[in-house]
């Protein structure tokens, strides 16, 4: 498995999906980059609020709602993932054009439900 995965909008609060994302790909074996507004952990992940450079990124698993999105367009792309899950309520047509514009994948889908049926 391994595909690297970056997970946007990440939250050390274990109320937000995108936290309970990020132990689940753990879960499943994935390596995980957690980027947000604001730092700090996820089960020993560390969220960066800093937009670092990742490479070889398989997956970007969106959990920001589209009126926030288009703070995270330009770095989103610059990561070159293979495709970008729009989790439920982040769905964002411009943003999805601009990706497959890019050759990127566009999925509308729920991380934890592909995780949960084998299907990510």
């Amino acid at each position: 498995m391994n595909k690297p995965t970056v997970v946007i909008g990440a939250s050390d609060n274990p109320e937000r999906y995108a936290h309970k994302a990020v132990l689940s790909l753990q879960k499943h074996g994935y390596v995980v980059h957690a980027v947000g507004l604001k730092k700090g952990t996820i089960n020993g992940i560390e969220i960066h609020s800093d937009r670092p450079t990742f490479e070889n990124i398989d997956t970007v698993t969106l959990y920001v709602g589209p009126a926030n999105q288009s703070f995270w367009y330009d770095y989103v792309l610059s990561l070159k993932p293979k495709r970008i899950i729009f989790n439920p309520g982040t769905e964002n047509s411009e943003f999805e054009s601009l990706a497959q514009k890019q050759g990127i994948e566009t999925i509308e889908a729920c991380t934890l439900v592909m995780l949960s049926v084998g299907t990510y």
